[in-house]
């Protein structure tokens, strides 16, 4: 079970960034309520999909983990290295890409094919699901312990949906405050995430 809980921090790097900003455009848009739900239905099936393939690629590749580090350890490392350096050098890229504009006026069919391909072609998504996928894989534990992963990768991304819930209307004031600070402080939440998982990774 050790892999199950180590894995589990990589959820946040899945929608620390745009993926939470877009869940919250989601939350104050026309019919939010169902657009995010349809949103987190694309999220669900991108991520359960992407850290599935990479599981049972890594498992079919290198198998169980043996004494020593071997070149899919290696290459974990490496797109964790390759992940830090990434955020870092994009870490002042605050403004929302120019197609977010559409989220608020978008449709339930709009929202979940946005879930999917967000969270299945972000570079730093599939470096997240590759490397938990590949993790567990190697260390010889079942299929199910990415799904701990899974389930927080969309909790986290269903916050907004949450916040909407809880506060209702008041949510129309807040959300919009809490999308302008992960937009800007989102890299150093990642970093955080990926340098644990990176040290992890190392010893």
């Amino acid at each position: 079970m050790q892999g199950f809980w180590t894995v589990l921090p990589m959820a946040v790097v899945m929608s620390a960034g745009p993926q939470i900003v877009t869940a919250t455009f989601f939350a104050t848009s026309q019919d939010a309520k169902r657009n995010s739900l349809a949103f987190l239905g694309g999220v669900a099936i991108a991520t359960t999909i992407g850290v599935t393939v990479f599981f049972l690629l890594s498992s079919g590749i290198a198998g169980k983990q043996k004494d020593g580090k071997d070149w899919l350890d290696w290459l974990i490392i490496g797109l964790l290295v390759f992940l830090v350096i990434w955020v870092f050098l994009r870490r002042k890229e605050s403004q929302p890409p120019k197609w977010m504009g559409r989220l608020q006026e978008a449709n339930a069919r709009f929202a979940v094919t946005i879930g999917l391909l967000l969270y299945l072609l972000m570079p730093t998504d599939l470096v997240a699901m590759f490397t938990v996928g590949a993790y567990i894989a190697r260390r010889g534990e079942p299929w199910w312990h990415t799904l701990g992963f899974v389930i927080l990768t969309i909790l986290i991304a269903g916050l907004p949906f949450i916040v909407l819930l809880a506060l209702g209307r008041r949510a129309e004031r807040t959300l919009p405050k809490i999308r302008k600070w992960m937009n800007a402080n989102s890299w150093i939440v990642n970093e955080a995430v990926l340098l644990f998982f990176l040290v992890m990774a190392l010893f």
